[in-house]
């Protein structure tokens, strides 16, 4: 193991990377497929709400139970939702959808695939208390 903080004079380790997963809250959101898997896949890059949220920052990515596309009714990765708008014509690309009324753009960046998890989704943005570790 390197040991940065030796050389000034301090004899603890400097940690390079985690290996074992710890067990967090984290805020999640709950998409029916194929949507969540197009997001997990990065191909997705924009959420469609009817409902805009405060809310910045990661956020898990979980597969409802239905319809019953594999994975249904797990995590399957975390995004960071960084901006709410009103849709746009623009959007519908990497939305994945046409404009819809009232719909919100969730645009969301630095999306990471995770091993698949089994969890109870729920509405709306909700805690989730997960140990996530990284897709292989």
């Amino acid at each position: 193991m390197f040991y940065e903080n030796e050389r000034r004079g301090y004899n603890w380790p400097v940690v390079k990377k985690v290996i074992q997963p710890a067990t967090m809250i984290y805020k999640a959101i709950s998409l029916k497929q194929p949507w969540a898997n197009l997001v997990a896949s990065g191909k997705k890059s924009i959420e469609t709400r009817k409902w805009s949220t405060k809310y910045r920052g990661d956020l898990v990515i979980c597969s409802s139970q239905k319809p019953d596309i594999h994975p249904a009714g797990c995590a399957i990765a975390i995004a960071e939702l960084y901006d709410v708008k009103p849709m746009e014509k623009k959007d519908e690309k990497k939305a994945c959808i046409k404009v819809y009324p009232k719909a919100h753009s969730w645009f969301l960046k630095n999306i990471r695939r995770i091993e698949p998890i089994k969890v109870k989704g729920s509405l709306g943005i909700y805690d989730l208390e997960l140990k996530i570790r990284a897709a292989k």
